[in-house]
């Protein structure tokens, strides 16, 4: 289990014990586009998944606030996401990075996402003081100091979807924390950085919320 604390707008912090993690995955809004990603990846090899949207469990303790993420090879990437995280009062919204081992990836979704943690923000929002303007929430992600990821909200399935889903699982209860699934990548962009960072930015009030890490090589392995 991760311990996590998030610090809230009204100055207040918000302390939570991941018991469970789950990471969405093909989780845009329109399923159609998702289709066809499906058919791109499984042409590189990427198996398809029996149903979309997915959602993968995950170890909670990558569930992590950290500002290095040590990987084994140089085929490792993040994705920009949003997370919910469940308090025992409330349900916060936070930023994300999933970062994913994508050698991995080819042998099975899941296995790439255990491979690597999930990185989330030190601050949080609660998700009743943004629920009404959600899609214009803007999503952010740099690989190296190039933007990546840009896009809103909207183009992925809301947190009311994933709150139904957990609801429905009787997984909508403290210490569960859900990733949102990613937005397309910009092409041409090298995604094998050494440095990430993703912002989520509300412009009704210019708030903001960032994680950012550094990826560090692991010594080369014995044997």
């Amino acid at each position: 289990m991760s311990n996590l604390r998030f610090d809230l707008p009204d100055g207040s912090t918000a302390a939570v014990t991941v018991t469970t993690l789950l990471n969405g995955g093909y989780a845009g809004r329109s399923q159609d586009d998702v289709a066809a990603h499906v058919r791109e990846l499984a042409e590189l090899g990427v198996p398809a998944p029996s149903e979309t949207p997915s959602l993968y469990p995950v170890a909670p303790y990558l569930a992590q606030q950290t500002d290095e993420v040590p990987v084994q090879h140089d085929r490792t990437s993040g994705e920009a996401e949003w997370a919910l995280v469940v308090t025992d009062d409330d349900v916060l919204l936070t930023v994300a990075c999933d970062h994913t081992d994508r050698a991995l990836e080819v042998h099975g979704v899941a296995w790439s996402k255990q491979a690597g943690p999930d990185v989330l923000g030190r601050k949080a929002w609660r998700l009743a003081d943004v629920a009404d303007r959600i899609d214009q929430v803007e999503l952010t992600a740099w690989a190296d100091g190039v933007q990546i990821q840009v896009g809103t909200l909207a183009e992925l399935l809301a947190p009311a979807y994933w709150l139904d889903v957990l609801r429905a699982r009787d997984l909508l209860r403290p210490g569960t924390v859900l990733l949102s699934g990613t937005i397309p990548m910009r092409e041409g962009v090298n995604q094998f950085a050494r440095e990430w960072r993703v912002e989520l930015r509300d412009p009704a009030t210019g708030d903001s919320i960032e994680c950012a890490y550094a990826v560090r090589p692991l010594p080369v392995a014995i044997g």
